[in-house]
This record gives structure tokens, sequence and C-alpha cells, in this order.
């Protein structure tokens, strides 16, 4: 049971803050940080730095839209995994996921980028994950920052202009502040979305000593 409250952890954590509104934008900023276009294709590599292994994915642009909590949400296949789901609302963006069968199942529609606010500025999001053997769920807060705007970033020797930086912690109910450590990095350029994210996420508490350090980049796009 403690292995799966870390696995809650890690996963909520993965799911980037959530917030809900109604009332979408139809006309977003000419300027946007998620391009659309049908057929564009994002070429990602996952490392898990604990264990030095890699994996590559494609996630790509469809031509069709899906309409979820009153938003129209983009479609994108991702060649290893189930679609996934963006929105842009004004200057606020939105992806939709579901969390694993073993969590609950539940869908998160989740916030994790905004690109009009200035360095300082801070949303949170609690999650409830069920877990097996619990009464009730584990409630995780994930608390994100903006920390860098128009920053420029090289990632696989390519370099993005206008950059947006956002720092991400974890804290757990329950559970002590000294037993979980996070440090959630993810970098977002115009047009192509996220270029990388770095999340490193331990835990030390009730005997269960549990460290995740993983990395994803944008390795090359068609556009």
């Amino acid at each position: 049971m403690k292995k799966v409250i870390f696995v809650g952890i890690i996963v909520a954590a993965s799911a980037i803050s959530c917030q809900k509104d109604s009332n979408p934008d139809p006309n977003p900023p000419a300027v946007t940080y998620m391009s659309f276009t049908a057929g564009q294709a994002r070429n990602y590599m996952a490392t898990d730095n604990t264990t030095s292994t890699s994996d590559n994915y494609t996630l790509t642009s469809t031509d069709r839209d899906s309409t979820v909590n009153g938003k129209s949400y983009h479609v994108f296949t991702n060649s290893t995994g189930p679609n996934e789901y963006y929105n842009i609302t004004g200057n606020d963006y939105f992806q939709f996921a579901a969390l694993p069968d073993v969590l609950g199942g539940t869908n998160e529609e989740m916030l994790y980028l905004k690109t009009n606010a200035a360095v300082g500025t801070n949303w949170n999001k609690q999650i409830s994950v069920p877990v097996s053997g619990l009464p009730l769920p584990l409630v995780v807060t994930l608390t994100n920052t903006i920390t860098e705007i128009n920053s420029t970033k090289v990632v696989n020797s390519i370099t993005y202009n206008n950059v947006i930086k956002v720092e991400t912690s974890v804290s757990v109910a329950g559970v002590p502040a000294s037993a979980v450590t996070s440090d959630i990095d993810s970098y977002y350029a115009p047009k192509y979305g996220l270029i990388e994210n770095h999340y490193v996420i331990g835990i030390n508490y009730m005997g269960v000593v549990e460290n995740v350090d993983t990395q994803v980049k944008l390795m090359s796009a068609n556009f």
C-alpha cells in the first residue's frame, strides 16, 4: 500500500495542475505556445535518469477536435500511448488526460501554462487520488510558478526564443513536508509547446524510500 501511495504522488505530479473555465475565448492570441496545424509532428525523447534508459515517441496533430467540459480540445495522437487533448482559452493552456485505472481512472483538466503572466505568478490545484487500502483519497497539491519569460533555451542543439519556464512543487496532505522533495521544471516555446521537462520527485516516509528522475526533450519537429 505504501508503494501505491508513492505512485499516486508521482502520477499526480506529472499531471500539471488544473482549472476549469466554461467560457473559452474563441479568438486566442495570434502567437500561440501550441500550434494545432494538422499533420505537424513533435518527436520527443523521454529518459529515466535512474536507469539510464530512453524511449522515443511522436506527438502528431490531427484534424479533429473534441468537446470536454464546454471546451473544444484539439486531438493529438501519441505513437506510444493514448491520444492527447489540448485547449487554448485566451492566454491559458489546458491539457485533458485520464489518470491510470489503479488511481481511479478519473479525468483531469489541467492548466499547465499562462502566457500573459509575469514572473512570480502562481496557481495551484488539489488532486484527490483514490488509493487502495485507504479510507480517504490521497490529496496532492501542485503549485505552479512562472519563473522565466522571454528567455532563450537550447534543446538538442536547437535554440528556442521567447521561452516560458514553469516550476512545480508538490505537497501531500498528511505527509510531512520534509518527507517529500520535488524539483519539476517545464519549458515552453511558441508554436512547439513543451520543449523540455525535467522532474525529480523523492519520498522518504514510513520506511518507503523512492526516487524518480525523468526528463523529456523535444528532439525535432516538422514545422
